[in-house]
Formats: C-alpha cells, sequence, structure tokens
C-alpha cells in the first residue's frame, strides 16, 4: 500500500509531493533523461549493472558445477562460504571491501564496483544454477560420455542447454540485485561512479523531489519485469522437464 500510494506521485508537475494531484505532467521523467547526474547514474547502474551481471554468473555457475560433483571434499561447508553474503550485513561487507580495495588500487573504480556487486550476486546466481543442475538426469550425460564425447563437450553439448534456464534465471536475479544495491556502493564507488540507487539515496538526504519517485517507480517495473522474465524461464524448464518425463 505505500508503494501504491507514492508512485502515482512521478507524474504530478508539483515540485511537492503532496495530494491531491492537480495536474499530471511527464516532468520527472524528462529530468531523469536530461538532467546530467541523473543520467549519468543511469548509464552507470547499467554498466556496473552487466558486469557484475556476467562476472557473477560465470563464478556462480562454476562454482554451482563444482560442488555438484560428490568428489569434492567439504562441498557443504563452500556452499556455505559462498552464501554467506547473503546473511552478512551489507555495513560489515562495505567496510571490508573499501579497506581491501584501497590496498588492490581498486577503490573507486569501476572494477571495484563491479566485483563489490559481483559478491553479493554469487549467491544467486548459484541458488538457481544448482536448483537446475538439480532437475538435470545424471544418465543423460552419462550417455553422452559412453559414445565418445569429451567433458568438455558433454558440457556444451548436454548439461549447458539443459542448465540455461537456471543460469539466465540467476543472471537476472544478479542483474536485478545490482540495481537496487546501495549500501555497498556507499563504501567502495567514489563521484564517477554514483549508481541509480546511490543518487535516489543522496537526493532523499538532500531534497524530496518527485524525481526520485519517478526513478522508483522505473525500477520497481523493471525489477518486476525482470522477476516475471525469470518465472516464465523456471515454468518453460518445468513444462520441458515434465514432456522428458516417461
Amino acid at each position: 500500500m505505500p508503494i501504491v500510494a507514492i508512485l502515482p506521485l512521478a507524474f504530478t508537475s508539483s515540485v511537492f509531493l503532496t495530494y491531491p494531484i492537480e495536474e499530471y505532467s511527464l516532468r520527472w521523467f524528462k529530468e531523469l533523461a536530461t538532467a546530467d547526474a541523473w543520467r549519468l547514474s543511469i548509464m552507470n547502474s547499467l554498466i556496473i549493472g552487466l558486469g557484475a551481471t556476467l562476472l557473477s554468473t560465470i563464478l556462480g555457475t562454476l562454482a554451482a558445477l563444482g560442488m555438484r560433483t560428490r568428489t569434492l571434499p567439504f562441498t557443504n561447508l563452500l556452499r556455505t562460504v559462498f552464501l554467506l553474503p547473503m546473511v552478512v550485513p551489507a555495513v560489515v561487507l562495505g567496510v571490508g571491501m573499501q579497506m581491501l580495495f584501497v590496498r588492490l588500487g581498486l577503490a573507486s573504480t569501476y572494477p571495484g564496483v563491479m566485483i563489490a556487486h559481483a559478491v553479493l550476486c554469487v549467491p544467486f546466481v548459484i541458488v538457481s544454477v544448482s536448483a537446475s543442475l538439480q532437475g538435470i538426469d545424471s544418465s543423460v550425460e552419462k550417455a553422452a560420455s559412453s559414445l565418445g564425447a569429451a567433458p568438455v563437450k558433454v558440457f556444451r553439448r548436454v548439461t549447458f542447454p539443459l542448465a540455461l534456464p537456471g543460469i539466465i534465471s540467476g543472471a537476472v536475479f544478479a542483474f536485478a540485485t545490482s540495481l537496487d544495491e546501495v549500501v555497498i556502493t556507499l563504501f567502495v564507488a567514489g563521484p564517477n561512479q554514483r549508481t541509480l540507487a546511490r543518487q535516489m539515496f543522496s537526493s532523499i538526504r538532500e531534497n524530496i523531489s518527485p524525481t526520485v519517485v519517478a526513478a522508483a517507480l522505473l525500477l520497481i517495473i523493471g525489477t518486476l519485469c525482470l522477476a516475471g522474465l525469470a518465472a516464465l524461464l523456471r515454468w518453460r524448464q518445468e513444462r520441458i522437464a515434465l514432456r522428458a518425463a516417461p
């Protein structure tokens, strides 16, 4: 209900967040597109989000594949370590990353922010890909190996296509997580890496403007679209599994 109450104010023509709305306007969406600070923050969010999504998807997929093998020792311990960023307070992660990145020369840089966001995104990828891998019948991979396919070819022709819906779902959640992250960004990003979420946070502290509501509306719509895409991929995966079942 608070979301429903506040979002219509993105279309007000007034500079104040008040009801009733006397006149509807798209001026605040135009502000997002024309103001240098907002436009830069949107571009930064897309660049950092795509970089973090790519990095976390690769690392998360490799980790899920590695923990799938029963011969790997301490699998449960490794899984717990990978999932720790989901439960550790963001402030603790932010302080630790800031201290580490200063030593490595990554503080206030785009690669540093991408790595920081990827750390938060990897658990979501691991959970999604692991669930997808559990639904793969190992006999299919064994059959491919028995027919002479090398392990790399088995992965490329059998495992990867079957796990692709889970990988895409993990990437979608990773991108959405990166878009919404603000606490870690406050610690590791500089003025040139200001993301949309951080710009919204700064604007709320300085002056509450309907531009913040317009940006929030775009973020919510984008997140809902990404969640819908992930749900669709899951549904298609279940349909394929049902068709393949004897």
